[in-house]
């Protein structure tokens, strides 16, 4: 292979392994807001948006292709900010 390939691929096996660290970080981060959400009172549709965020990370039905995972990314980032509202909230409702 020509130098300018290898490059090419250097960079795109950089930019794949950067998007997979991030996505198991999301994993770890939303399983951990998850564990300590259990038992909470957290409503039903944030429940849902966790399961839903996990289940389309490891589903083979992507709205990009797989070694892009921006949109698994996206989903597991808004899953994670509905688990964070939720916990401010049954914060502020418990100190009430």
């Amino acid at each position: 292979m020509h130098t300018e390939m290898w490059v090419v691929v250097a960079v795109a096996t950089v930019l794949i392994a950067t998007t997979v660290v991030l996505a198991g970080v999301l994993v770890v981060r939303l399983v951990k807001a998850r564990r300590q959400l259990r038992d909470a009172g957290i409503p039903m549709e944030n429940k849902a948006v966790f399961w839903g965020a996990m289940i389309y990370l490891v589903s083979p039905v992507d709205l990009l292709p797989d070694p892009v995972l921006l949109d698994d990314i996206g989903f597991l980032l808004l899953a994670l900010r509905s688990l964070q509202a939720a916990a401010q909230s049954a914060d502020v409702a418990r100190r009430r």
